[in-house]
């Protein structure tokens, strides 16, 4: 099971969060969303728990709770979608597929 973390403390490291996770069970690995450019956290991240009972544990006991100073939103990920950035107003691409943007 894919887990969405939300509002995460920008202290907060990926081996804190797996330690957040592990009393629910089986944590297969736990990555925080940094920005590409500066290496600082996003402030979110994921959480993989192969067994879906103890992942809904997890997101049970850990959602609303505190970590770090923040109140944790966890809930199942969501699976990605195409971004509407890049889109023109009748929902066609704008642009190219494939290749590098200087903005």
């Amino acid at each position: 099971m894919n887990i969405y973390v939300g509002n995460l403390s920008y202290e907060v490291t990926e081996e804190e969060l797996r330690l957040a996770f592990e009393p629910f069970g089986q944590v297969e690995s736990a990555t925080i969303i940094k920005d590409k450019h500066s290496g600082e956290s996003k402030g979110f991240g994921f959480v993989e728990m192969p067994f879906k009972a103890e992942g809904q544990s997890a997101i049970d006991g850990l959602n609303g709770k505190e970590l770090k100073g923040r109140t944790l939103n966890v809930n199942e990920a969501r699976p990605r979608t195409e971004s509407r950035r890049g889109r023109d107003a009748r929902g066609g691409g704008i642009g190219g597929r494939g290749g590098s943007r200087s903005f």
